[in-house]
């Protein structure tokens, strides 16, 4: 096994679980900030994303607020592609695409800008549950013209992103498949 995805997968085994109502929620420095992200982590996950990627196809790399930030913000310095962010308020440019997610959590609206008709388009996130942010962000990608080229996260929990690969006819890929037994965290890939 690559020692990057090893240290992934064991970094997502250590991680502290937390209750949210019924809801069990690990927490790992990719997908909230806490506790401190250690570099080879970090640079680890952008050494897996970036060889998953033809970069001669993309035009630009679209980050999600607030945790897709970090692994974008890396890629688009070392790929030399522009980024753009799905942000959390709005700017009321002419071109904005407001988008409604729901998760498993939480609503509310993402707004998109600056993505232009027939762009290929790399999209990155840390994490997709639900599907519902990522299901908003394919079809606000989809109004605005441009063309999905990828789409990588970096742990799958559940069965959201089956759900929405097949609803919105995309591939997504992620580097870890998780799920949460009780205050565990079980790799199932």
């Amino acid at each position: 096994m690559d020692e990057n995805l090893y240290n992934l997968r064991k970094s997502v085994l250590e991680a502290p679980v937390v209750w949210k109502g019924e809801y069990p929620y690990f927490i790992h420095p990719l997908t909230d900030g806490i506790p401190r992200l250690y570099p080879e982590i970090l640079d680890g996950v952008i050494d897996l994303i970036n060889s998953m990627v033809d970069w001669s196809k993309i035009d630009v790399i679209l980050g999600i607020e607030a945790m897709g930030l970090p692994l974008a913000s890396l890629l688009s310095s070392k790929s030399g592609k522009p980024l753009v962010v799905a942000r959390k308020r709005s700017y009321g440019f002419e071109d904005e695409i407001v988008v409604d997610q729901s998760t498993g959590y939480s609503k509310g609206e993402l707004f998109l800008n600056d993505l232009k008709k027939n762009e290929h388009v790399l999209v990155i996130d840390d994490v997709l549950s639900t599907g519902g942010t990522m299901e908003a962000i394919i079809n606000g990608i989809k109004r605005t013209g441009a063309r999905i080229q990828n789409i990588i996260v970096v742990f799958e929990k559940g069965d959201g992103l089956e759900k929405v690969s097949k609803k919105c006819m995309v591939e997504i890929e992620s580097l870890v498949k998780i799920e949460m037994h009780g205050d565990k965290v079980i790799i199932l890939r």
